[in-house]
């Protein structure tokens, strides 16, 4: 009869406990990391402050009554915390030869806002008329002459929500002045190309139906859209779960190895 399988009976060799330079490595990486973690989430709590403040200032200008525009006296005053979306109104004549067409997609579809320079007592000011859809492509525009604004359109008095420029490009995109080539609301970049001076350092989002029947382009206006994305509350949860795991991972850590060398040291 075949000899029984042999099965080792020497005893497992205990495992040895970490070392105290190991215990102390892995307690300094899991306050690094507990540190770091807490730090982010307080960080997306003090954004998510912020970004609630940013909504409640920006919806009450939305919904004020309009005001005039900033004279040119303050125009280097105007920036995008004291200013943008502020409701404000506005008087001129348009220069339609000098309007640009600027990439952009809205619920229409995709097409091209239409930014005309308007020349008003205090200097010129582009206004975002409104979205047309795709469609062939106009002639570059030349530069303007030195009188331009003898030669505007009729007058007219208009609001809208004031915004701040664009420069650079969209994305992956550069603007293109020498083609006439724009995927950004970039005001300084609009003036250069087209030679205008006195420009204000910003734009206007006209509101719909305030242009005549007869204005070139014929373009959708009252498209701008007032949305912040807000989810710094996710990101701090998730921050502050990741420190409460560090803490706890480590915790578990400490207790069963404390519970390993209680056992390592008993007496036989």
């Amino acid at each position: 009869m075949p000899d029984a399988l042999n099965v080792s009976t020497a005893p497992a060799e205990p495992r040895r406990p970490p070392t105290a330079a190991a215990r102390f490595f892995f307690a300094g990486l899991a306050l690094l990391l507990f540190c770091v973690f807490a730090a982010l989430g307080t960080w997306q709590v003090k954004r998510l402050q912020w970004k609630q403040a940013l909504i409640a200032r920006v919806e009450a200008r939305v919904d004020a009554p309009a005001v005039p525009a900033p004279p040119r006296g303050r125009w280097g005053a105007v920036s995008a915390a004291s200013d943008e979306y502020r409701h404000v109104s506005l008087r001129g004549s348009f220069l339609y030869a000098q309007t640009a067409r600027v990439q952009a997609v809205t619920e229409l579809g995709a097409g091209f806002w239409l930014l005309t320079p308007m020349c008003t007592a205090d200097g010129i000011v582009f206004v975002n008329r409104g979205f047309v859809p795709v469609g062939p492509a106009p002639e570059p525009a030349p530069r303007a002459a030195a009188d331009a604004c003898a030669h505007a359109g009729p007058p007219l008095m208009l609001t809208g929500l004031l915004r701040m420029p664009e420069p650079g490009g969209g994305f992956l995109r550069k603007n293109d002045p020498a083609n006439d080539r724009w995927y950004s609301r970039d005001v300084q970049g609009l003036a250069a190309a087209r030679g205008l001076q006195h420009v204000a350092p910003f734009f206007i989002d006209a509101r719909a139906g305030q242009e005549p029947a007869d204005a070139p382009g014929k373009p959708v206006g009252g498209l701008t859209v007032i949305s912040f994305h807000n989810n710094h509350l996710g990101y701090a949860l998730t921050w502050y779960a990741l420190a409460a795991m560090t803490a706890g991972a480590w915790f578990w850590l400490r207790r069963t190895t404390g519970k390993r060398n209680d056992g390592d040291n008993r007496p036989e």
